[in-house]
């Protein structure tokens, strides 16, 4: 939510502070940058100290900087704000894995990822419907501090009912430097990572942008926020949805080549329709294909790294996507036909798409996989 609240706003943004087009995008890409430089420390933390302690530890994170945010000061201000909340992501989200893998079966491996990811979609979601009319009612100052109130919130509550099922030691003594190792010769999660990296590329590089590549188009903010929004609802359903079935086949394979598949599908349609029914269809549609693929891609890591290296493999997913986050994004920009003309950039996500779907094709069936296998 607070990643992608700015999302909608770039063009305000540009006007409040002056700023050109891709300094106003830092808001939303300093978010992968950050996620580079902290993932794997944040994996081995969650694999040492229980995942517990890390998505405590970066909700406080957080929580201050979103407090923080409410002070209505100058852009290099709201830009520090934004660089402390992305520090507190990695040890949040690669501590996903590890509860699955704590409190759940493997047969149930998929769907409870997919449950688990289900708060960050929501939280896209409302990063994007709600900071276009928040912007609107309360002005910069109520609308950071209705964001912020629901952050703290979610800290609080994690802080008072999240506890660990498993009794087991985390073993302080193993080196950092084994665990990669390990975790980088095996092929199926190198190719995993890679795929990762094409993934969030193609989605940070989308939504970071979705405003400038609509507005061609005669969409408004206010209708791109909602696209987004659409995009990240049609994603909540199909992780309800999609993990499930593959759960039940015991396959991750064919999921993840089908979100591919029609992910590429529907890039195109999207990318130049109109502020109308279409658009929004073709943002749930997109979302609800593409968006469980993220869960199929933790749960894989999961199962081929063993429960014991979750956390660092999950960093190390993390880290290779969000470093595609941050090229992608970069690179629409510098690539794109002109100045209200994406179609250049369009083309490079298709591109990540069909170089997604090459990887996943060769990419063995992780489900009961050995540990690094």
């Amino acid at each position: 939510m607070l990643w992608l609240n700015f999302a909608p706003l770039l063009t305000e943004v540009q006007k409040k502070y002056a700023v050109n087009e891709l300094a106003s995008n830092s808001l939303v890409l300093v978010f992968p940058l950050v996620y580079v430089l902290i993932s794997i420390p944040a994996g081995f933390l969650t694999d040492r100290k229980g995942y517990r302690y890390s998505i405590l530890l970066g909700s406080i994170i957080m929580t201050v900087f979103a407090l923080l945010r409410i002070f209505d000061g100058p852009f290099w201000f709201l830009l520090a704000c934004q660089t402390g909340i992305a520090v507190g992501q990695p040890f949040i989200i690669n501590g996903i894995s590890k509860l699955v893998a704590d409190w759940f079966a493997p047969e149930q491996n998929a769907l409870a990822t997919g449950l688990g990811t289900l708060g960050m979609f929501i939280g896209m979601a409302l990063g994007m419907a709600l900071a276009v009319p928040l912007y609107a009612g309360l002005q910069y100052t109520g609308s950071m501090f209705v964001f912020a109130l629901m952050t703290l919130t979610s800290t609080l509550l994690f802080a008072i009912f999240a506890y660990e099922n498993s009794q087991t030691r985390h073993d302080a003594t193993a080196a950092m430097a084994r665990d990669l190792r390990l975790l980088l010769k095996s092929a199926n999660l190198v190719k995993l990572f890679i795929i990762s990296f094409l993934a969030l590329g193609y989605f940070n590089g989308f939504t970071g942008w979705l405003e400038q590549i609509l507005a061609p188009n005669g969409v408004g903010a206010e209708a791109a926020g909602n696209a987004g929004a659409c995009l990240i609802g049609g994603g909540i359903l199909g992780a309800a949805i999609i993990p499930a079935i593959s759960d039940a086949l015991r396959r991750r394979k064919p999921f993840l080549i089908l979100c591919c598949l029609l992910a590429g599908a529907f890039t195109w349609p999207l990318s130049r329709a109109g502020d109308g029914v279409l658009l929004y269809a073709y943002s749930g549609l997109l979302g609800f294909f593409f968006l469980p693929g993220y869960a199929l891609l933790l749960s894989a890591t999961e199962e081929f790294a063993g429960a014991d290296r979750a956390g660092s493999a999950t960093g190390l997913l993390m880290l290779f996507g969000n470093a595609g986050g941050v090229v992608v994004g970069v690179a629409m920009d510098l690539i794109k036909s002109g100045p209200r003309d994406w179609t250049n950039a369009i083309y490079l996500l298709l591109g990540t798409i069909v170089f997604s779907l090459l990887l996943a094709l060769t990419t063995r069936e992780s489900f009961h996989s050995s540990a690094a296998a």
